[in-house]
């Protein structure tokens, strides 16, 4: 009886969850108001396709990105424009709630009056996004309940 090994992953393959992540999105039946843009599936890929970028403040890439640039960039190589800053992506987009979300939705982080942070929703609440100088864009778990979402249709 020949001997087999079971080989065990230490870690979860980036490429492989997008892929998976993206596949369910857009194969998943949904309810209307639950459906993922197809813009933004396509954002989440992109914005993926830049992690490791730095963040630089005011940068839309392609190699650069400060938040707003990103998802402008991610969107814009999707088909969708965006407008450049956090608050003006807020106000342009349709707003969702969580319970609503999908992967590439946008969320956004509000403070005070104005939304100040932004992202891609990538699912498993998380999100790709730049975070802040000194840091270079990477995935990461939403790490508030104020968070606000929205869909660029």
């Amino acid at each position: 009886m020949p001997k087999t090994k079971k080989r065990r992953e230490s870690h979860r393959s980036p490429a492989l969850f997008l892929t998976v992540s993206v596949t369910a999105a857009l194969f998943t039946p949904a309810a209307p108001a639950q459906a993922a843009s197809l813009y933004g599936i396509k954002a989440v890929a992109v914005a993926a396709s830049k992690k490791g970028a730095p963040y630089v403040y005011g940068a839309t890439g392609p190699s650069e990105f400060d938040c707003s640039g990103l998802t402008r960039y991610a969107f814009r190589a999707a088909g969708r424009d965006l407008p450049r800053t956090a608050e003006a992506q807020y106000e342009s987009t349709d707003h969702i709630s969580r319970t609503q979300r999908a992967p590439g939705d946008l969320v956004f982080f509000p403070t005070g009056g104005t939304m100040s942070h932004v992202g891609i929703y990538a699912g498993h609440d998380e999100i790709w996004h730049a975070p802040r100088p000194g840091t270079r864009v990477r995935l990461e778990r939403i790490w508030t309940g104020a968070a606000r979402y929205s869909r660029a249709n």
